[in-house]
């Protein structure tokens, strides 16, 4: 006689849905590195108002004070570097798909 093998088919099958993987160009990393940058770029900014004089027949001599020569600029550049730095960063996740 023959035998029959037992085949269990289970009622329920289990199917993972595939949800789809989006590569953005920007990841969390990307928006914190952008928010530096912007808030660096505010403070170089507001260091930078002032230093005038409410009558125009008087020379105010703050307007050439270190803060707005020397401080504010540095700080306006470092932001622009941050920007620049936080746009080309690339995530980990990003290089080690693109090797595979």
């Amino acid at each position: 006689m023959a035998t029959k093998d037992k085949v269990s088919v289970s009622s329920k099958h289990t199917f993972k849905e595939k949800t789809p993987q989006y590569n953005f160009a920007f990841t969390k990393d990307n928006y914190i590195w952008m928010l530096i940058g912007l808030v660096v770029l505010a403070l170089g900014y507001i260091l930078l108002i002032g230093g005038g004089s409410k009558d125009p027949n008087v020379f105010n001599d703050s307007l050439f004070n270190t803060q707005r020569l020397v401080i504010s600029p540095i700080l306006i550049v470092a932001g622009l570097v941050i920007e620049v730095y936080a746009i080309m960063k690339r995530s980990k996740k990003n290089t080690e798909t693109e090797q595979q």
